[in-house]
């Protein structure tokens, strides 16, 4: 192979070196210290439920009434005149950008009717402006958990159509690691939206199931490779289930890290652009669980799923077997074959020995190759000097006498 050969032609031919199987428990450690980071991310902090889950009041102001931070001092102002024993209070704030202009949308705790009117009519004396120019919209607490159960049975329909199809197409191990991939997926996007506090809405429900759909796409193509480079495999005796796994692996990274990078771009400039730069605010639910899910799901269809099947093979009877002779035929041809000429850059792999008659013919090949002109080595016949025939010299016949 020429030395200016790229990465993904060395990943394709299994020369970059990259052995990925070979160190699955040190994936594995950091699977498994991501998923405690998730779990304390949401079992400490929590999820910060939106008013469709928790229930409460949206208020929206136009924006001419000054800045955000001004607007949310006068509607704290506002429902702390209500009183009560639990006075009501601000839950979010953003800045929405809607065909007819900006405006602000504050989310409280939940109202009843009367108070609802009772804070716009104060809020409108407040900002000096008509009440009619106040948007307000209650959502009960039921609504959202409506919305979470259809969610879960659609995670659940999910989960077993892909598991029917992954069966079908592959095997159940190949299911299995995919689906053990999809719930880490699931995971991690959760713990780090959680830790970051946006809020769960709608948009976010919608955004976590979408993302199944990229991480399975991602984990069948590299299945796929796998069954490919593993069809018949222990009908030879040169390469174990595992390295022809971590080839499959290197075969199809640089398509996995393509195709993340290409679905990255659009979604990030709808997190970072839309919802940061633009103030989009109900575009950063949906942009933060696409972007991380997708990053996500580029890592476990690499350093996870695949591991994971590799593993599961490992119990295998046959894949055991298999794996033993490949082992054993290795230690033998270390310890009884001579040492094998290097090949050079370019050259085709010199084919493995089986028997002796083949070592015999390996080494013989190996020998020094005959320089450009020189005679073909061969044995000469008695008498014989120079090439010329026995018995005389020259081109004379034998038989004619010296003067």
């Amino acid at each position: 192979m020429s030395g200016r050969s790229g990465l993904a032609t060395r990943l394709y031919q299994g020369e970059a070196g990259l052995n990925i199987i070979g160190r699955r428990r040190v994936w594995f450690g950091i699977a498994a210290g991501l998923v405690l980071i998730a779990i304390l991310g949401i079992s400490i902090p929590g999820f910060k439920l939106g008013i469709e889950f928790s229930g409460g009041n949206s208020f929206q102001v136009p924006a001419s009434v000054g800045t955000i931070a001004h607007a949310e001092e006068q509607v704290d102002a506002a429902l702390g005149d209500l009183g009560g024993a639990e006075p009501a209070h601000v839950v979010s704030s953003q800045t929405v950008n809607g065909v007819g202009g900006s405006f602000y949308e504050f989310r409280t705790t939940e109202l009843d009717t009367e108070q609802s009117n009772e804070v716009q009519a104060d809020m409108a004396g407040k900002f000096g402006i008509a009440e009619d120019q106040i948007s307000v919209n209650q959502v009960s607490a039921a609504w959202g958990d409506q919305v979470t159960e259809r969610a879960l049975l659609g995670l659940v329909v999910f989960v077993v159509l892909v598991m029917i199809y992954l069966v079908l197409r592959f095997e159940w191990r190949m299911a299995v690691a995919a689906v053990s991939s999809l719930f880490l997926n699931l995971v991690l996007t959760a713990g780090i939206y959680a830790l970051v506090g946006f809020e769960v809405t709608p948009s976010t429900i919608v955004g976590f199931l979408t993302i199944l759909g990229f991480a399975l796409y991602d984990v069948v193509v590299v299945f796929d490779k796998v069954q490919e480079n593993t069809r018949g495999i222990t009908a030879s005796s040169t390469q174990t289930y595992g390295e022809a796994s971590n080839l499959a692996i290197n075969q199809t990274l640089m398509r996995s890290i393509n195709t993340g990078l290409v679905a990255l771009l659009p979604v990030g400039g709808l997190l970072f652009i839309g919802a940061g730069l633009l103030g989009a605010g109900t575009l950063e639910d949906l942009g933060l669980v696409l972007f991380v899910g997708m990053g996500i799901a580029v890592y476990s269809s690499i350093f996870f799923a695949t591991p994971v099947l590799t593993l599961l093979k490992d119990y295998e009877p046959r894949i055991q077997t298999h794996t033993k002779r490949v082992l054993a035929r290795r230690s033998s041809g270390a310890t009884a074959r001579p040492a094998r000429p290097v090949a050079q850059s370019g050259s085709e792999p010199a084919d493995e020995t089986t028997d002796g008659q083949d070592v015999d013919e390996a080494a013989a090949l190996s020998g020094a190759a005959p320089k450009v002109g020189a005679r073909p080595a061969g044995k000469r016949s008695a008498g014989a000097r120079g090439g010329r025939p026995a018995g005389g010299s020259g081109n004379r016949p034998s038989g004619a006498k010296r003067r």
